[in-house]
């Protein structure tokens, strides 16, 4: 249950402009308290991760101040966490705020327009406040990736590979760029990121999954991993984050083994449970759990599939849950002062999954000083090992199906399962 790389590598490509707050654009339309009342819910729903009401309630101070630049980047930030990249783009158009260029130079980014991308990322980092350095190497990522396309998959429609037993870990067997490697599925990362003993400095690369398909141009930023492969006891050779993971339409199974590429949308699996996913800044996964069944129980969960224990709740998160906490105890080989206890309610987006383990006591202070999401807490990857998990909606969603072997133990029992198969 030991973390797999420091915090700080974890939250690389998260942690945009260094002085920047939710909504720091200067009031020049002279705001009416009816805007500013809908904007203030906008921002407290955005940073409790009711990204549904954060965007209804955005639009509502859009109808009311459709020029106030506050306005519009709250929005745009909001659009950005919802993947809906258009939007967050024509929000901040022609606003000059090195806030809305970063927000529209990911957006642009992550939408595929990389010519435009790095012209937005860069006159952001003209800023001297500004400190970014997923920006900096994506801009320059970008600028050398004239004429590619990225994620460009060919060979096949569909390629599935057996992973190999890794307890709760995603490692991946593929090829990079023609050499069979080790890669792990790394939610926490915006983009795959390559060993640096490989590589010194960003690049376009290629994947190939099984015998015949190949995903061309990906962009692949660099990391030191040797840590990484030591703890695993394995070569790990890359990581692969959200934006490959979105792209590639994936399906992880970790009880059965397999992991699945696909050139194109997948359909809803049958008797599966889609949950709603956001990201922070387009590249963090987050979720929306409940841990009772409190006005206060909700609380937004960031998803990192690097992190081995099942789930780890804030204290305070805790506390609000109907946990028995004096029952949590120390399980050996865990880190002080880490504790494991069962939830007896918990609630992932439709899914109702009681007995759910969770650990008291991991740190999550780095996550909260550089998320301007309230992080209650991160779903790890012996929760994820629990189901069949497939991307959906262009990374909107993912499917979760139970293991039907899966009974009361190490994780969640038999859920009860409120729209079976039924996609929203």
């Amino acid at each position: 249950m030991r973390r797999v790389f420091p915090m700080a590598f974890v939250l690389l490509g998260l942690v945009g402009v260094a002085s920047a707050s939710c909504g720091s654009e200067a009031n020049t339309s002279g705001r009416t308290p009816l805007a500013d009342k809908w904007l203030s819910r906008a921002k407290q729903s955005y940073k409790s991760g009711d990204i549904d009401d954060a965007a209804s309630a955005a639009e509502g101070a859009l109808k009311a101040a459709p020029q106030d630049p506050e306005a519009r980047v709250t929005a745009a930030r909001i659009a950005l966490a919802k993947l809906d990249y258009a939007a967050a783009i024509k929000l901040t158009e022609n606003l000059p705020s090195s806030e809305a260029k970063g927000i529209r130079g990911r957006a642009l980014w992550y939408s595929g327009d990389i010519e435009r991308a790095a012209d937005d990322l860069e006159d952001m980092l003209r800023d001297p406040a500004v400190k970014d350095t997923w920006a900096r190497d994506v801009a320059g990522l970008a600028r050398r990736g004239q004429g590619r396309h990225p994620f460009a998959i060919e060979g096949g429609l569909v390629a599935s590979v057996e992973m190999p037993q890794a307890g709760p870990a995603l490692v991946v067997p593929c090829e990079l760029q023609g050499e069979r490697i080790l890669a792990l599925v790394a939610t926490a990362m915006g983009e795959l990121m390559i060993d640096s003993s490989t590589r010194k400095e960003p690049a376009w690369v290629n994947l190939r999954f099984g015998d015949k398909l190949e995903v061309k141009d990906v962009p692949a930023l660099t990391y030191d991993l040797s840590n990484l492969s030591r703890q695993l006891g394995a070569p790990i050779k890359a990581l692969i984050g959200v934006n490959a993971l979105r792209n590639m339409h994936v399906t992880f199974d970790r009880r059965g083994s397999q992991f699945v590429v696909r050139k194109s949308e997948p359909a809803p699996p049958p008797n599966a449970t889609r949950v709603p996913l956001f990201y922070v800044r387009g590249g963090g996964m987050m979720v929306r759990a409940a841990v009772s069944n409190k006005e206060d129980g909700q609380t937004p969960l960031f998803v990192d599939s690097s992190a081995f224990y099942p789930l780890a709740l804030d204290d305070q998160v805790l506390k609000r849950s109907t946990a028995d906490l004096a029952a949590f105890r120390t399980e050996p080989g865990a880190p002080q002062p880490w504790k494991i206890g069962l939830l007896p309610y918990f609630k992932l987006g439709p899914l109702d999954l009681p007995q759910v383990p969770a650990m008291q006591g991991v740190s999550l202070a780095e996550y909260k000083s550089n998320f301007d999401v309230d992080v209650g807490g991160i779903v790890g990857a012996s929760f994820l090992a629990a189901f069949r998990v497939t991307l959906g909606d262009a990374g909107r969603a993912m499917w979760l199906e139970l293991d039907p072997m899966m009974q009361t133990g190490p994780g969640p029992v038999e859920p009860k399962n409120e729209n079976k198969g039924a996609a929203k």
